[in-house]
């Protein structure tokens, strides 16, 4: 979409300088699986976008 109106997907040109790898990767594995939510839930869902109560 963005192609079709003229803009192109923003890159940098190259990593910060200030940019600590190990840390990177320290904080992908420890905080990233806290912060990211689930994609699915555990129990059944509903297929109904509404809730039966609010009709």
């Amino acid at each position: 979409m963005l192609h079709r109106h003229g803009f192109s997907h923003q890159v940098p040109a190259r990593r910060a300088l200030e940019r600590d790898e190990e840390v990177v990767t320290g904080w992908v594995k420890q905080t990233w699986p806290q912060v990211e939510t689930p994609w699915r839930r555990s129990g059944p869902g509903s297929a109904s976008k509404t809730k039966p109560a609010s009709r």
